[in-house]
């Protein structure tokens, strides 16, 4: 039998090579995915093979993700349950999308993952992997093994001698890519504590970070970023340098408990330097260039499409659907925002647009000709009908 393995290097999926290859009597292929998460991939593949990897793929997929994944979800400015970027998320249906190439490539009898069976990533993976090559055979050890916690996770890597990141002290999981790094479990289990403070990766707390402003311009062409203070940049490494600048002022850290899909309410911390500049910046220029009704209807369909996302539907007909209207009403959101960074603090200091709709001959207080006020008369009247008759 021969298995392809999303392997990221950590706990769960180094005991997942030595376990399926004992469990399945299998070969397994390491397959690692860079998303620009900043790790030595080289060895995380020497480390693959180490465990028992017959092979071991290290692919480079960083444009494509921030281009092909980050930016589309950021057109559609989706934020889950008000406060999450989505970082985890988006990342998984390209890694999965690319896993199954590869088991076609190799001639592969199944895939296999390293996720939780009480969390979100099985079903992002599995739903991808199933969209892709519907008779593929999956296997998830968590939902199999006699692993019941991480900490007999690293019992057992121990008594192999498997490498880990974490240890007991200091259990809780990370998950990077240029887009976000997540921490989960362990100490952050409790809700009501605060999360330690030397945990942090992407960013300085706001309280160190400095004192003075940093102003920034961020330039987009139809809802898409493509330059910081006027320098042209592709999509990761205009990620990339927003999360080292906005990283710097602290900018983007979130502490949130979410529904998870399965059912379970999880405490997750997240930090988003650069996505969370972006997504200020992408919506002050849809300030100025998106009429008001269709700004409005896109908005309601926003927590439907970051639902798309979160759950691990984006190989779906209905995430496609929204996309298409996304993306068309993406084609006049071109223009510049001006940001404030300051301690934390992200805030829209100006914008504009050549496709502009904001008339200053309009909302302007001072004396003007284009605009009678007495009209508001009328209009009020005609919409106040209805409340009239509920009092009659």
């Amino acid at each position: 039998m021969k298995i392809v393995l999303a392997y990221s290097g950590g706990l769960d999926t180094s005991v997942a090579i030595k376990w399926l290859k004992d469990s399945y009597n299998a070969e397994v292929i390491a397959y690692c995915a860079d998303l620009g998460q900043g790790e030595d991939l080289e060895a995380v593949r020497e480390k693959a093979l180490a465990t028992g990897a017959v092979r071991a793929y290290v692919e480079d997929l960083r444009e494509e993700f921030v281009r092909d994944y980050v930016f589309p979800m950021l057109r559609a400015n989706a934020v889950y349950e008000g406060v999450y970027l989505l970082g985890t998320s988006i990342a998984r249906p390209l890694i999965a999308k690319r896993q199954i190439e590869i088991a076609e490539k190799e001639g592969a009898d199944a895939v296999a993952h390293g996720a939780t069976g009480k969390g979100n990533d099985q079903v992002r993976f599995e739903l991808t992997y199933y969209a892709m090559k519907p008779d593929i055979k999956v296997i998830a050890p968590w939902r199999e093994w006699p692993f019941d916690s991480r900490e007999s996770l690293i019992d057992y890597a121990v008594s192999k001698g498997i490498d880990v990141p974490v240890t007991k002290e200091k259990p809780y999981s990370m998950d990077m890519n240029v887009f976000h790094i997540s921490y989960e479990g362990g100490v952050l289990e409790d809700p009501w504590a605060e999360p330690p403070g030397d945990m942090y990766t992407m960013m300085v707390s706001p309280e160190r970070a400095p004192d003075d402003p940093l102003y920034l311009e961020i330039e987009y062409e139809g809802g898409d970023a493509v330059a910081i203070d006027g320098e042209r940049l592709g999509p990761f490494e205009l990620l990339s340098r927003l999360n080292r600048i906005a990283g710097e002022h602290g900018i983007g850290r979130v502490d949130v408990v979410e529904n998870r899909y399965v059912g379970i309410k999880s405490r997750g911390v997240y930090e988003t330097p650069g996505g969370t500049v972006l997504h200020v910046a992408h919506r002050a220029v849809e300030s100025i260039t998106l009429d008001r009704e269709v700004l409005h209807l896109r908005d309601s369909l926003i927590p439907r499409y970051a639902e798309c996302v979160y759950y691990g539907y984006w190989f779906s007909p209905e995430r496609e659907m929204l996309q298409g209207m996304m993306d068309d009403v993406q084609s006049d959101v071109t223009g510049k925002a001006r940001l404030k960074l300051y301690k934390g603090n992200c805030t829209v200091v100006g914008r504009s647009s050549p496709v502009s709709l904001y008339n200053a001959d309009l909302a302007t207080f001072e004396a003007e000709k284009v605009y009678n006020q007495k009209d508001a008369e009328g209009f009020i009247r005609l919409n106040s009908l209805r409340l009239k008759q509920r009092r009659r």
